[in-house]
């Protein structure tokens, strides 16, 4: 019988290298990397998204806190640290109410700035091997809500689709000028793209795959979604992922698990009627008692609120826990954290920021965990992982 090789040291030391160079490899960003089409998040080398929104701070009074500046930098490297390996950036252009005729590219800074400093901070992000998803959305000067526009009649309609045409083609060129690594064409826009005018989305979905040449998606709301009929035109189905668990107050976890896995039945038949994966581009839940009743609840609209760090956490496990071993789950998109970690200012304490609350030990188990979108474990990646302990220490 052959004597058995014995590893020599020599041998252990080549074996590190290589898995160091693999992993080293891992954490490029590359561009546009994965085919466009129905299979091309899977054919790609692509893994699953594990992905934290970071919003803007678009203020003129504070040029050194928002996207582009040093402290958005410490923000994408913290969001690295936490096992981050996407983040989505979300600019706004703003119109004035429901019936609009186009889309004021200047929000609170002027579009010039803006665009400069979205730049500078999607080249922050690939310089921390973070992937990147620019995500352009609609403020309602007047309040309302972007997935209720009244136009009128169809003349209004293409009036409208032409102003929106030349807002996101605006962002398509800056994703494509950035290699940013997926594009989204709109944001909850339910009106629009579940009725009979969807014809016109759809040719500005095909007016920007002739501007950017890398994966696309469009976030539609989690209980529109199924009714979105420009689905086909996309590489990932989007969701904004705000799906309530519970009916009632004071639900259990195993009362929220079985609401998330009714979710995912749903998504789950979604996503096959397609043929695509599917995202969450935006979920979350806010840091207050029962915040799976009903997650879509804007922070700054309650009062009278009862903090709850815990229902918090339990909501993020009940969710994600239901999601993560389909292989048509392409990943998610947490809401949110800020261009300045320090900047409080910016949502109440009970708002949807998972930063430094227990909800942040989950989202860290759950950014090391292992997807099925990730495709087979790779020889010697562990079964089990340590859970994430103290808040805020990576």
């Amino acid at each position: 019988m052959a004597e058995l090789h014995r590893p020599t040291a020599r041998d252990a030391l080549a074996v590190a290298s290589l898995l160091l160079a693999f992993a080293a490899l891992c954490r490029i960003p590359v561009a546009h990397s994965a085919p466009v089409g129905a299979q091309g998040w899977h054919d790609g080398p692509m893994p699953g998204v594990r992905g934290m929104t970071v919003g803007p701070i678009e203020n003129a009074l504070h040029p050194d806190r928002g996207y582009g500046s040093k402290r958005c930098a410490r923000a994408l490297r913290e969001a690295r640290r936490m096992g981050a390996n996407w983040v989505s950036l979300t600019p706004f252009g703003r119109i004035w109410d429901l019936a609009p005729t186009g889309v004021a590219l200047t929000f609170e800074t002027p579009f010039r700035d803006n665009r400069r400093a979205v730049k500078l901070a999607i080249e922050q992000a690939h310089a921390q091997g973070l992937r990147v998803l620019l995500i352009p959305q609609l403020w309602v000067e007047t309040g309302g809500w972007r997935g209720e526009l009244e136009l009128g009649d169809s003349e209004a309609w293409q009036r409208w689709a032409g102003g929106y045409a030349d807002f996101i083609l605006e962002w398509a060129r800056v994703a494509d000028e950035t290699n940013a690594d997926m594009f989204s064409v709109g944001v909850e826009l339910r009106s629009w793209v579940t009725t009979t005018h969807a014809p016109s989305f759809v040719e500005i979905i095909r007016r920007v795959r002739r501007v950017y040449s890398g994966l696309l998606t469009y976030a539609a709301n989690w209980d529109d979604v199924e009714d979105t009929v420009i689905l086909g035109e996309l590489d990932v189905i989007g969701v904004n992922a705000f799906f309530p668990l519970a009916s009632e107050p004071e639900a259990r976890l195993d009362e929220l698990r079985d609401g998330a896995h009714a979710a995912a039945r749903r998504m789950g038949q979604l996503a096959s009627a397609w043929d695509k994966p599917l995202l969450f581009t935006e979920f979350g839940y806010t840091t207050r008692k029962d915040p799976a009743v009903r997650p879509w609840e804007w922070p700054e609209h309650l009062s009278d609120v009862v903090v709850d760090e815990v229902a918090q956490a339990e909501a993020y496990h009940a969710l994600l826990s239901a999601f993560i071993h389909h292989p048509w789950f392409a990943g998610f998109f947490v809401w949110r954290v800020y261009a300045d970690p320090d900047d409080v200012s910016q949502e109440a304490e009970w708002g949807f920021s998972p930063r430094g609350k227990q909800a942040e030990l989950v989202l860290r188990d759950a950014f090391r965990a292992w997807l099925a979108a990730d495709g087979p474990r790779p020889a010697g990646v562990a079964l089990s992982r340590h859970r994430a302990r103290g808040v805020g220490r990576y």
